[in-house]
């Protein structure tokens, strides 16, 4: 990377949604273009931003289960805690802003939205340098049989976004919050309320979880790692040691080691 690369050489185009839709469009929307959080707009200015996470608790909450997914609006659960830049700073000023943000939205001098930067953007010109080992995180695994519902508990309690899902020691699959916020979704839809209590209960991870899954092994360098990564849009890698789970690298643990 050039140490003169400004914000608007590696911004992406911005996406937002507006306060008055619903969560269940404005999942589609994150899920459609792939991204997360989701910039919140009101009257054509940003007022925040709504993640996959909190819609994930959303449709998790027994108190929601009576009102429809396409009743909820975005605008009671979106987190007015973001950050911005402009675009003629310098890239690095994005470092310390995306540790603690996972999206920076990007406004020109007369604060209209012209972009945003997330952690893949930052990644494309920035690598952090050191091993595997160091970068790694705790790998969280959950049986593949497990009930979504105790998924969804451990992910609150545990503060954890995604789970590998083992068999026998196996790697069978990656279940994250926005696999667990779109089986709500639809779950919520199809089933008639006064069924969903016990219906919800049949759910199992393995309904949910994404499989095959893509993962690396300890020795590959860091650098490989991010281009496999940024190349199959994937967050997350699982860490394997001649098939053995060591631990996961993610985004979040990269941007971490800038």
């Amino acid at each position: 990377m050039n140490k003169n690369t400004t914000v608007k050489e590696i911004m992406a185009r911005p996406v937002a949604i507006a306060k008055s839709a619903t969560i269940v469009e404005a999942l589609e929307k994150m899920l459609a273009e792939g991204i997360d959080p989701l910039l919140v707009t009101s009257n054509g200015e940003v007022t925040g931003t709504i993640s996959r996470r909190s819609i994930a608790e959303v449709l998790g909450s027994r108190k929601n289960v009576a009102i429809a997914p396409t009743k909820i609006h975005v605008a009671s659960y979106a987190d007015d805690n973001f950050t911005s830049v402009y675009p003629d700073q310098a890239v690095d000023i994005l470092v310390p802003l995306l540790q603690h943000h996972k999206l920076v939205a990007v406004f020109d001098p007369n604060h209209r939205l012209v972009g945003q930067v997330g952690y893949g953007d930052l990644l494309k010109v920035l690598r952090p340098q050191g091993t595997m080992d160091s970068m790694m995180e705790r790998a969280y695994t959950i049986q593949s049989e497990e009930r979504v519902v105790h998924l969804r508990r451990r992910m609150l309690d545990e503060k954890v976004h995604r789970f590998v899902v083992t068999d026998n020691g196996s790697i069978v699959g990656m279940v994250t919050e926005t696999d667990v916020a779109r089986s709500l979704a639809a779950f919520r839809e199809v089933v008639d309320t006064k069924y969903q209590d016990q219906r919800i209960r049949n759910l199992i991870v393995r309904d949910i979880m994404k499989a095959p899954v893509i993962a690396t092994e300890r020795t590959v360098p860091i650098s490989e790692a991010v281009d496999l990564m940024l190349q199959k849009q994937i967050s997350a890698l699982p860490v394997t040691d001649q098939g053995r789970l060591m631990g996961i690298l993610t985004r979040e643990s990269l941007i971490r080691a800038l």
